[in-house]
């Protein structure tokens, strides 16, 4: 069956079920009909979450598709729930613009999903809704100040780095000229549309710790300069109060659950290749509040998802996990091995081989981290026992545990002894992680450290824009902001025809973002930009909806 029949057969229980069986008293709630409910922050228990175990998911690098980190993200809190350990899972919320596009949903697959699916993945909450609608009424008040005489900041137009949002794969929409028309249809000017995962508002919203912190960090947004190049932030606009008003209902977390059962958080959605790629810290700690064990996943690979959660989410939140999963697929060891796209599930164990050293690497991070992996191998039906047996001699040689993962096509049954591996870590893990870089370290030492200890480059060039930026960064007091770096996720270089485990790259950093009210910096590289294109076959042509109301095509 398709994820989306198995996510119908389900007999899902109340939501108010779920809540019990953490604690929460049905007066909690804010409910969504049956199976969804808002949960209020003051169930965040800073002792408890000390007291609680947090288990992070990261992979190798992926494959166009993805290597299934949700499905065994929630495939393991299934199998730990299995066998006796009180386990949540925290996730991110699904963006549009891939369900639409060309990875489809963010809710698992198999029987390793969370329900309702279909809400879930469609409109939800209306969390991205009302991100969209804070990040888009800053764009229009810069554009309504610039128009104003009597209340003029004196904005120059030509510094606005503020774009609007949609939450929609769009490329026609990245690069336009506005207020076209006449004088009363505002100041023409160059702008564009990112794509609402990467928006500032959204990274803001999964770093901040209440609604409090929610408003100081708009306040703080970086808007541009004035004809003097004075700075003007959201908060010379008074935008800040507004803003965090229709944001209200979206700083809480979203609670749910999985296929057998279990509680399940979903909150945030930032992308991993351009924004920290992490669910909020309040739904993970509201995890670690209600439960003894929580799960949860940072977006794409070691080097990009993993090392922001780490060195950003992390040391903001004063957090460090126990235990970190790795996820390996055949079909991806395959693909960094040289097999093309059309050729993964045919068997290949020289390009499986080869493949491997790209698994090496993630690994080598991970002790860079001072974190011990376990590699979990998450199993498609086209995996041979050729393949899994080689993976898992290798991994073992190098000194690692290892186990398959078999969530999607057994749900928590499937992952039994990938849960019990897990716990072992958990317990032999003492210390807290080590982070690549010291905050106080200068931007160009702090890039350099994650493009060499993490991707393994040989270096770092920075663009005539890139230091100019610096410059910039540094005049406006921001030299102490973590580093938040956009790279393709497709490969460890910045560039994404450099598959496996390249050597002897240089990273070029082409421009600098400033994310004042997020409180990092964008360091960007390569091709990477905020507003994805569809592919020429868009997941969308298979999503429809009957007669009866009923959607079909969703995965």
């Amino acid at each position: 069956m398709s994820d989306i029949e198995i996510a119908k057969k389900a007999k899902p229980k109340s939501i108010t079920t779920i809540a019990s069986s953490l604690g929460i008293k049905r007066s909690k709630l804010r409910l969504y009909g049956q199976h969804i409910a808002k949960l209020p922050l003051d169930l965040i228990d800073e002792k408890k979450v000390k007291k609680s175990n947090l288990i992070l998911v990261s992979a190798v690098s992926p494959t166009p598709a993805g290597e299934g980190k949700t499905t065994v993200s929630i495939g393991l809190a299934e199998g730990m729930n299995q066998i006796g350990k009180q386990t949540t899972v925290v996730l991110r919320e699904p963006s549009l613009g891939p369900v639409f596009g060309i990875k489809g949903g963010a809710t698992g697959g198999g029987y390793s999903q969370v329900l309702p699916m279909e809400e879930i993945n469609l409109h939800f909450t209306g969390d991205f809704s009302a991100i969209e609608k804070a990040h888009n009424l800053l764009a229009a008040l810069i554009d309504n100040n610039i128009q104003s005489k009597s209340r003029s900041l004196n904005i120059d137009p030509r510094t606005i780095a503020w774009k609007r949002v949609m939450d929609m794969n769009d490329r026609s929409l990245r690069q336009m000229v506005i207020g076209l028309g006449g004088r009363t249809m505002g100041v023409p000017r160059e702008t564009g549309f990112d794509i609402t995962a990467a928006s500032e508002i959204m990274a803001i919203l999964c770093l901040s710790k209440d609604l409090t912190d929610l408003k100081r960090r708009m306040g703080n947004i970086f808007v541009g300069y004035t004809y003097d190049r004075e700075p003007v932030f959201a908060r010379d606009l008074n935008a800040q109060g507004a803003m965090a008003a229709l944001m209200k209902d979206a700083i809480k977390p979203n609670l749910v659950q999985t296929l057998e059962g279990n509680p399940a958080i979903i909150h945030g959605g930032p992308f991993a290749n351009i924004a920290q790629g992490t669910n909020s810290i309040i739904a993970t700690k509201m995890g670690m509040s209600l439960s003894n064990y929580v799960v949860t996943e940072a977006g794409f690979g070691m080097d990009l998802g993993a090392e922001k959660f780490l060195d950003i989410k992390c040391q903001t939140a004063g957090l460090s996990p126990k235990a970190l999963v790795l996820v390996a697929t055949i079909r991806a060891l395959k693909y960094h091995g040289g097999a093309s796209l059309k050729e993964l599930t045919t068997p290949d164990l020289k390009a499986l081989k080869k493949g491997l050293a790209n698994l090496d690497k993630h690994l080598e991070t991970a002790k860079h981290f001072a974190i011990t992996p376990v590699v979990a191998i998450n199993k498609f039906i086209s995996d041979t026992k050729e393949e899994i047996d080689l993976v898992k001699a290798h991994v073992q040689k190098k000194g690692y545990r290892v186990a398959v993962s078999d969530g999607w096509a057994k749900g928590g049954a499937g992952t039994k002894d990938l849960a019990k591996k897990v716990i072992q870590a958990v317990k032999e893990t003492k210390g807290h992680f080590k982070p690549i870089y010291d905050w106080h370290l200068p931007i160009v030492k702090k890039i350099e450290a994650v493009a060499q200890k993490v991707y393994g480059a040989k270096g770092v060039e920075y663009t005539a824009l890139a230091k100019r930026n610096l410059k910039t960064i540094s005049a406006l007091g921001l030299d102490d902001a973590p580093v938040c770096i956009a790279k393709t996720q497709k490969s460890l270089s910045d560039n994404a025809k450099l598959i496996g485990r390249p050597k002897d790259f240089v990273i070029t950093v082409r421009e600098i973002e400033i994310a004042s009210g997020a409180g990092f910096v964008v360091p960007i590289t390569g091709a990477m930009m905020r507003m994805p294109g569809l592919p020429a076959v868009p997941a969308a042509e298979q999503i429809d909806i009957d007669d009866k109301g009923e959607i079909v095509g969703l995965f």
